[in-house]
C-alpha cells in the first residue's frame, strides 16, 4: 500500500496529505477548489520549513516530501490507481455519503475507503456503497503532523482484514492507532465534547468569564490550553455539528448544544477561523501567537 488519495485539502486534509508524503507515501491531494489546494501546499511548505529549522528535518527531506505529493480537482483523476483513500471533507452527512458513492463507482476493487470523521455513524457512510466491508474511520488528530493518536473506527460490516490493515498503516505512518466501535463521537470526542459544552455552559449562566474559566482547567486540572479557547482552534461551528451528531444519535438531553454556542455559530463567530470566538483574534499578533501553540515541532 503505497499509493494514497486524500479528499479535502483543508487543515485535518493538508495535514494527512503531509504526514503520509513524509513516510514516502504518493499522495494525490484532492479537492475541487484549486484555491484551496495551493492554500494546503503552501501550509504543508510552512510547516516542513518551520521543521528544518528545528532540525527536525532536511531540506532533502522537505523536497522528497512535497515530491510525493500531486494535486487534482477532479476526483476520479485523482483516485485511479489508488490503495487508500482518506476523506477529509467537511463535517456535513449528505456531503460525506454523496463522496462516498461517487469513490465507490469510481475506485479499483481493492481500494479501502476511510473517512476522518470526527462523529458521523461509519456503517451509515459505508451503506452508500456495496463495499462495506472495505469502509473505515480514520480520526486524526489535529495538527495531524505532530499528534499521536488515530482513532480506528470499525463499521458493522468493516472486515477484520481491513481494520488490521489500517492498525498497521498507521503504525507505519509513526501514529498509535487506537481502534474503537461505531457509536456516535467514538471516543475522543463523545468526552471531550461534552466538557466543552459544559465550559460553555458554566459561561452562559454567568459562573465565570472566558479568561478564569480556562485559567482554572489549565492550572487546576493541568490541560495544556483552557476548553473555550480549545473549542476556538476545533472551530466552534465543528463543535456544533458533533453535539448535534451526538444528540441526534443518543437522545440524551446531556449532549444537546448549548444556546450561546449556537447564537455564536449562527453570529458567524467561529473561533480562530473566522478571527472572533470565546477569544478575539482580529489582531495579526494574537493570531500569530494562538497559532504558534501548535506549530510544528
Amino acid at each position: 500500500m503505497k499509493n494514497i488519495a486524500v479528499i479535502g485539502a483543508g487543515t485535518m486534509g493538508n495535514g494527512i496529505a503531509h504526514t503520509f508524503a513524509q513516510k514516502g507515501f504518493h499522495v494525490n491531494l484532492i479537492d475541487i477548489n484549486e484555491h484551496s489546494l495551493q492554500n494546503g501546499l503552501a501550509t504543508i511548505t510552512k510547516n516542513l520549513d518551520r521543521m528544518i529549522t528545528k532540525e527536525v528535518i532536511t531540506e532533502s527531506d522537505k523536497s522528497a516530501t512535497l515530491e510525493n505529493i500531486n494535486t487534482y480537482v477532479e476526483l476520479s483523476e485523482g483516485v485511479k490507481n489508488i490503495d487508500l483513500v482518506v476523506e477529509a471533507a467537511t463535517e456535513n452527512i449528505d456531503l460525506k455519503l454523496k463522496i462516498f458513492k461517487q469513490l465507490d463507482e469510481t475506485c479499483a476493487e481493492h481500494t479501502i475507503l476511510a473517512t476522518n470523521t470526527s462523529s458521523i455513524s461509519i456503517t451509515e457512510i459505508a451503506a452508500e456503497t456495496q463495499r462495506a466491508d472495505k469502509v473505515i474511520g480514520m480520526h486524526f488528530m489535529n495538527p495531524v503532523p505532530i499528534m499521536k493518536l488515530v482513532e480506528v473506527i470499525r463499521g458493522y460490516n468493516t472486515s477484520d482484514a481491513v481494520s488490521q490493515t489500517i492498525m498497521s498503516l498507521s503504525e507505519t505512518i509513526g501514529k498509535t492507532p487506537v481502534e474503537v466501535n461505531d457509536y456516535p463521537g467514538f471516543v475522543a470526542n463523545r468526552i471531550l465534547m461534552p466538557m466543552l459544552n459544559e465550559s460553555i455552559e458554566t459561561l452562559y449562566n454567568g459562573v465565570a468569564g472566558v479568561y478564569e474559566i480556562d485559567t482554572v482547567m489549565k492550572l487546576g486540572m493541568a490541560h495544556p490550553m483552557g476548553p473555550l479557547q480549545l473549542a476556538d482552534f476545533i472551530g466552534l461551528d465543528v463543535c456544533l455539528s458533533i453535539l448535534n451528531v451526538m444528540y441526534d444519535g443518543f437522545k440524551n438531553p446531556k449532549y444537546a448544544p448549548c444556546p450561546l454556542l449556537v447564537n455564536m455559530v449562527r453570529a458567524g463567530k467561529l473561533g480562530v477561523k473566522s478571527g472572533e470566538g470565546f477569544y478575539d483574534y482580529s489582531e495579526s499578533r494574537k493570531a500569530e501567537k494562538i497559532a504558534a501553540q501548535f506549530s510544528i515541532s
